[in-house]
């Protein structure tokens, strides 16, 4: 159960405006698991968490838990992945991830285990040739890491097995697929 107000490092997986001048971030943490936090004003020119909260951004970053929902206090950037936004095929890849674990985990299942393996996964992106063998890794380690596949034994068709247990299509599947074959 989380405190009343904590810190923790988190990977943003997601984002969305709400209301005027803030927005709604999904944060995998590295101790409270998946977080959903509203970031006050973050819309706004002169926002200080403006350019801190982008997807897939590592951050360091403070919240308080509220009656519904979180207000993310302050952010702090620790790594942006320069090296990936500036290949269209990384920067799709890493959308896949980020799609991947908001599908797979639920709020509050703390895993830091995964944590590692999103933050290892972005890290190795940064230098990656071949980016669909990234792909088919993360996803087998990912469904072993989440128990729904054994561990020792070979996955034969990651996407395929995915693919049944969030029981959703992935919309950057196919980004995903198409683009790093």
């Amino acid at each position: 159960m989380k405190p009343h107000s904590y810190s923790s490092d988190g990977i943003v997986l997601s984002r969305r405006n709400f209301g005027e001048a803030d927005r709604i971030l999904t944060l995998y943490t590295k101790y409270y698991g998946r977080v959903s936090a509203i970031a006050k004003g973050a819309r706004r020119p002169k926002s200080r968490k403006r350019g801190h909260i982008e997807v897939f951004n590592l951050v360091k970053f403070q919240a308080v838990t509220g009656h519904g929902i979180d207000l993310m206090t302050e952010a702090e950037v620790v790594d942006d992945f320069k090296e990936i936004r500036q290949s269209l095929k990384k920067i799709s890849l890493a959308y896949y991830f980020m799609e991947v674990i908001n599908k797979i985990t639920h709020e509050g299942e703390s895993n830091t285990n995964l944590f590692n393996l999103i933050l290892n996964s972005l890290t190795s992106l940064k230098t990656a040739k071949k980016l669909k063998v990234l792909r088919l890794d993360f996803i087998s380690k990912l469904l072993i890491l989440m128990g729904y596949w054994p561990h020792g034994v070979l996955l034969p068709n990651p996407d395929e097995e995915l693919e049944k247990v969030v029981e959703r299509q992935i919309y950057s599947k196919r980004v995903g697929k198409r683009m790093i074959q």
